[in-house]
């Protein structure tokens, strides 16, 4: 630590310190750059990209917006109407003056669409992790918790703040949360937490077999679908849908950012179970709602897609084709059984300067994912493909990435 020394007093040089943490980020290859993209809602994947040189049209590799929801013409005229009858914020907290009868209609919707009692909305898919989790964590007497150690940072938050007594479980291991299920009194309260499909593996979790470890243990389960609501089971309504374990859940999450292509996230549940987190959740209780343009356009998007087959349908030629295709190449990526490709380099600066050559060589932008997101030294690429990726577009992407690995094996294996 940098000290100032000024007479008998010691100060901290807090702009040399911010600038050596800095530089240190930098020197790891894990200094963040933003892209100043500008996406098109009449063009998707295509993005203008503002680059040092000026305006250059990409291709967009690595969205969340998995399904173009964001660019539906449906869904664009129902904020466009919402705004223009209810203006464009809220006017405060949902406990004050920031609830809107598009709100109550959102958590009927979200309610419906995992078959729960009720549902409540939050500004986003990481406040609704840390505010719900914390708050029933918290909550329940000398609760425990027990995560699987890929959960998203937003859980990992939420049960942090709670200062409960927490057991990690390897990822997807289900021998070792029967071991640790098994150290308690199975009337002692349990939360198990974990996440349907993990979007830096892009796998699933093991979902009706933690539910009858739940079950046998007496816990409760806590699932966020963040990254399969809209794509997966009947109308979107999730992976636990898909398997037919949604009763068997007690708290599913999601969030409107990724397939519904707008803003926000949610808890869905029992009555007295998502009253009592409306109730006592810092998160909740102490954030300015959600836009009524935007819970407009949330409920718009799940409507829509309960409907849209034909588009999980395109999605999922899309995918397969491009795992095909990636099949035969010599590049490093998971196989994986979602509709997320990773591609590993394992090094952050390599990772870097290999998206970088993608970007400036061949217009196509897919961004570095570094340490905290990933563990150092498992730095990667997360592809998703989207519906309206052409078929020419995905042979350029995988010949493209072919070609670059190919010049940076001799990299990566040094």
């Amino acid at each position: 630590m940098f000290r100032l020394k000024t007479g008998t007093l010691s100060f901290m040089p807090y702009d040399t310190f911010f600038e050596q943490e800095l530089a240190t980020l930098k020197s790891e290859g894990r200094y963040r750059i933003f892209a100043d993209l500008e996406r098109h809602a009449n063009n998707s994947p295509i993005a203008t990209w503002h680059s040092p040189t000026g305006p250059k049209s990409v291709i967009v590799w690595c969205s969340n917006d998995y399904l173009g929801m964001s660019h539906h013409p449906s869904v664009i005229e129902a904020a466009i109407s919402a705004t223009e009858k209810y203006g464009a914020g809220s006017g405060g907290t949902r406990n004050i003056s920031g609830t809107n009868h598009l709100h109550v209609e959102l958590e009927r919707t979200i309610a419906k669409l995992h078959e729960k009692e009720a549902g409540l909305v939050f500004s986003s898919g990481y406040v609704a992790n840390e505010a719900s989790l914390c708050a029933l964590a918290k909550g329940l007497p000398n609760c425990v918790a027990f995560c699987d150690e890929k959960i998203h940072a937003s859980m990992i938050q939420g049960i942090s703040h709670a200062r409960v007594p927490k057991h990690i479980f390897s990822h997807n291991n289900l021998d070792q949360l029967r071991q640790q299920l098994s150290q308690y009194d199975k009337a002692q309260p349990k939360l198990i937490a974990f996440v349907s499909v993990y979007s830096m593996e892009g796998d699933f979790a093991p979902i009706e077999t933690i539910c009858d470890l739940a079950k046998e243990y007496n816990a409760l389960t806590y699932l966020d679908e963040v990254h399969a609501v809209g794509i997966y089971g009947k109308g979107g309504a999730g992976r636990a849908n898909e398997l037919n374990q949604q009763h068997r859940i007690d708290v599913i999450q999601g969030n409107f950012a990724k397939a519904y292509g707008v803003i926000g996230g949610y808890i869905t549940g029992s009555k007295i179970l998502v009253d009592y987190v409306r109730s006592v959740a810092a998160g909740f209780i102490f954030t300015t709602s959600l836009p009524p343009m935007v819970a407009s356009a949330a409920t718009t998007s799940i409507k829509t897609l309960r409907d849209a087959d034909d588009l999980r349908h395109k999605l999922w030629d899309n995918v397969n084709l491009l795992k095909n295709l990636l099949s035969k190449t010599q590049v490093n990526y998971y196989h994986t059984p979602s509709h997320i490709v990773p591609v590993v380099i394992g090094n952050a600066g390599l990772c870097k300067e290999f998206t970088d050559t993608l970007l400036n060589d061949f217009g196509i932008y897919v961004q570095p994912i570094n340490y905290p997101t990933v563990p150092k030294g498992e730095e990667r690429m997360r592809l998703t493909v989207t519906p309206f990726h052409t078929k020419e577009m995905i042979h350029q992407m995988v010949d493209a990435l072919n070609a670059v690995w190919g010049s940076f094996f001799m990299k990566m294996a040094g």
